[in-house]
């Protein structure tokens, strides 16, 4: 099939969905922007914080693409390039971009509170509980993937020949590996990144404090990203796996604690040029390559050796490409930081709706860069490899994808594709790590409070649940690869997304709104994610061992089931007291 096609078709088809299908959940929820938000009403600059929604729209689309949508969808493939493009589509239209924005707008009108928090008001301190917990986990499973996976690719090695380099090129930093002259692909992105944060401060400075014009602090971001990648071709930085998961580790531990400003959304917004420039850039060559009539180098359907590596494509094709259609991860960052940032109501369907839309356009991107842009048994080897000792690396995958794609379509130099690409997601997934450090802190703080009566001083600490956070985190990654994490993560990723549908549809229908078009697809994640977890833990975790995510799928499924049976009784009781008076009048 050819390149352009499936891009240009996804592109209208969300572009109807977010004028029609958009606006009218804008007027389920009443939209109205004389009603004041918590980030004008409580505004304390240090949560809350009333943004431009250029800023805000930057920090929010960064914390929730990360990596998920990149890393999904170039797993997924191996099932083949057209049930992954079928559900990343309309996977984001009905199901992902209703989730983000119903969640974000719930949040805004209940004065920024999480999710957990409007379960409470909706399922009583039980309900509240059992979501906290089930919120804690899933960010745990969320937090120890992207470490590793994350700590993998600081540390990509490509051979020249890949990138169409001779051997006696200056232009990157290369060793020897393996008898094997490398490029230091992942050295580069670690310069990278190490620049972007540490400029963070200075630039939340210039537009928190300072009050700098919205379009310069973007010329400054842009400057300090070309400035990133230059350095790093220069002074490539080079550390083992296990010692960036330290690294990382202290990082995100220092980043959970000081106000937003200073280093989350600054930095959010410098990565999500890089990210902008991504999606641009592979909407644009998809579309260059297709008229010079590339196509597709993996197969349109793989379905036998997808299920023999990531298990059937129901459920495992739904819970695989996961940020890449749905996300319930989306849902702590709306409730989290977002939702205590938007200045007006109208902003929501932009942010919210708008948002998830972005990240399912460029799902499609990666699946057109990866299908076209690489050999499909090269992109085999690099994600499902078979030589022991060398671990999945689908962040080179797409590296890889994006500069053969950008060297097909637009004639750009494999090497600066290639970079290009892993710079794209490095960034990001750090952004996951840190924002979700920051939100599983805030769970911890919640959870204390329900389950102590005097919350002893320690608990209340920022540093005891930021630590606490990232030591299980540490541990998690440590101890399992990406590809046995993943499975679990995504399964409690889109099974955390069913159940905020599910909270979100009692507190709609606890306001007279019609819910229908959040409890169809609540229903339909809720049965297959439930079902990838029982499959889980049958077939995978307890045949092999595993008794840490053994552990975790089943307290996983308890705590949902409890969820799903206090929505259950709510939504009777609501109906009840609806027929006492309709039968009186």
């Amino acid at each position: 099939m050819n390149a352009a096609v499936l891009m240009v078709v996804a592109f209208v088809l969300f572009f109807i969905a977010y004028r029609i299908y958009g606006k009218y959940i804008s007027k389920v929820f009443e939209e109205n922007d004389a009603n004041p938000t918590p980030a004008c009403a409580m505004k304390d600059d240090c949560d809350y914080v009333p943004t431009k929604p250029i800023v805000l729209f930057g920090h929010h689309f960064a914390s929730i693409a990360g990596g998920g949508p990149i890393i999904g969808p170039t797993v997924a493939m191996l099932f083949g390039f057209i049930p992954v493009w079928l559900w990343a589509v309309f996977g984001s239209i009905f199901v992902g971009a209703v989730h983000d924005m119903t969640t974000l707008f719930a949040s805004v009108r209940e004065k920024g509170k999480s999710v957990a928090e409007i379960a409470k008001a909706t399922l009583g301190n039980t309900g509240f509980f059992l979501f906290i917990s089930f919120n804690i986990l899933m960010l745990l499973l969320v937090t120890s993937a992207f470490l590793g996976l994350t700590a993998t690719a600081l540390t990509s090695l490509l051979p020249l020949d890949v990138l169409k380099l001779e051997p006696s090129q200056t232009l990157v930093k290369t060793i020897e590996a393996g008898g094997v002259v490398k490029a230091q692909i992942g050295g580069i992105a670690s310069t990278s990144v190490i620049i972007i944060t540490c400029c963070a401060p200075f630039l939340g400075f210039l537009v928190y404090k300072k009050g700098i014009n919205a379009y310069l602090a973007s010329a400054i971001a842009i400057v300090v990203c070309i400035v990133s990648v230059v350095v790093g071709m220069e002074i490539p930085v080079s550390f083992n796996a296990n010692t960036w998961m330290i690294i990382l580790c202290f990082y995100t531990l220092l980043a959970a604690g000081i106000p937003v400003w200073l280093i989350l959304q600054p930095r959010d917004f410098t990565n999500s040029f890089l990210l902008y420039a991504g999606v641009a850039g592979l909407f644009i060559a998809s579309i260059a390559a297709g008229f010079k009539g590339v196509t597709f180098n993996a197969p349109l359907t793989n379905l036998a050796a997808g299920s023999a590596k990531l298990g059937p494509i129901w459920p495992f094709l739904f819970i695989t490409v996961a940020c890449g259609a749905i996300s319930g991860f989306h849902c702590l960052v709306a409730g989290g930081t977002s939702s205590k940032q938007i200045s007006k109501e109208s902003d929501v369907r932009r942010i919210g709706y708008g948002g998830m839309l972005l990240e399912g356009l460029l799902a499609i991107g990666v699946l057109v860069a990866v299908g076209c842009g690489i050999a499909f048994q090269d992109y085999s080897n690099i994600v499902f490899p078979t030589t022991a000792g060398v671990r999945s690396n689908p962040i080179l995958a797409f590296a890889a994808g994006a500069g053969g794609l950008f060297d097909k379509g637009l004639g750009i130099s494999p090497v600066y594709g290639t970079i290009f690409g892993i710079l794209l997601v490095e960034g990001f997934v750090v952004t996951t790590l840190d924002t979700a450090v920051r939100l599983n802190r805030y769970l911890f703080e919640e959870l204390w409070q329900v389950m102590f009566t005097n919350v002893p001083k320690i608990m209340k600490t920022y540093l005891f649940n930021s630590a606490l956070c990232v030591f299980l985190m540490y541990i998690l990654a440590y101890n399992n690869a990406f590809l046995v994490i993943w499975p679990a993560f995504g399964s409690a990723n889109q099974l955390l997304a069913s159940l905020a549908l599910i909270a979100v549809s009692v507190w709609l229908v606890n306001k007279g709104k019609n819910a229908v078009f959040t409890v169809i697809p609540a229903i339909f994640m809720m049965v297959t994610t439930l079902y990838s977890l029982v499959s889980l833990l049958v077939n995978t975790y307890l045949p092999k061992q595993n008794y840490m995510l053994a552990a975790v799928a089943i307290l996983l499924t308890i705590l949902s089931i409890g969820v799903i049976s206090m929505a259950f009784n709510a939504w009777r009781k609501i109906r009840r007291e609806a027929v006492v008076p309709a039968r009186a009048a």
